[in-house]
């Protein structure tokens, strides 16, 4: 199938789901996780991203995510990002659901974001769980919410459960779209890699977009490689 045959799939859909990971992001000069240059490559995850690190020592743990939140302040989105928030707004039913954390699509302009691993922008309480968001770069560390307690970055840390109505949304969103998009990820992490499955399973044409080939390239509808900037925007493109 070509670029054109897989553009027209997208632009006969009346409902679009789309996943997207590290990927799209690292063409905004994000760092991934994974990868031959991914930070899990330079830091443990025991160490920075799961409670046990957070009770162990927050004063390193929000040392991290402050700098990983400098970075993303200053990072524009991109081509690709720019892309799926015109989709958005030419399709009747669009849900995109992101295991990125950088808010870098709403930045671009999408409004029906799904955020299955949180946001950096968050904070969540360690006590009360109130949750809030604070986009203050450098920030106080350690944040404390109003109760007293101390917070915590409002993310997905390993060893913890995704939150349940995003969770819930982002499989309502695959069981009934036409086309689903997966773009910049490596299908790795579930539950989330298992979107795209679910969305087959229903009826769905699946198109990949992705630098490389990946887990779920071979049981794809049409798998495109290359960067998410440059393919998109052929993808989806109006006119």
């Amino acid at each position: 199938m070509s670029l054109e045959q897989a553009r027209a799939l997208v632009q006969r859909a009346s409902s679009i789901a789309i996943l997207t990971g590290a990927g799209i992001s690292a063409e905004s000069g994000i760092p991934t996780f994974r990868g031959a240059a991914g930070l899990w490559k330079q830091f443990r995850p025991e160490d920075l991203a799961t409670p046990q690190a957070f009770r162990r020592d927050p004063n390193v743990v929000w040392e991290w995510y402050d700098w990983r939140r400098s970075q993303i302040d200053q990072a524009a989105p991109n081509a690709g990002h720019l892309a799926l928030a015109d989709l958005e707004r030419r399709v009747p039913s669009l849900a995109l659901v992101t295991q990125n954390v950088d808010g870098l699509h709403q930045k671009a302009g999408s409004r029906s974001v799904i955020e299955v691993h949180g946001s950096i922008w968050a904070l969540r309480c360690s006590q009360c769980e109130r949750s809030w968001v604070d986009r203050s770069v450098p920030l106080p560390l350690v944040p404390h919410c109003a109760c007293g307690a101390m917070a915590r970055p409002g993310v997905v840390w390993f060893g913890e459960q995704l939150p349940r109505e995003p969770w819930l949304a982002a499989e309502k969103a695959a069981v009934g779209c036409d086309v689903f998009l997966v773009v910049g990820t490596s299908a790795a992490v579930y539950p989330a890699a298992g979107l795209a499955d679910t969305a087959r399973s229903a009826g769905a044409k699946v198109i990949e977009v992705n630098l490389d080939k990946t887990g779920i390239s071979d049981m794809v509808y049409f798998s495109l490689i290359g960067l998410a900037g440059d393919i998109l925007p052929k993808l989806v493109g109006g006119g």
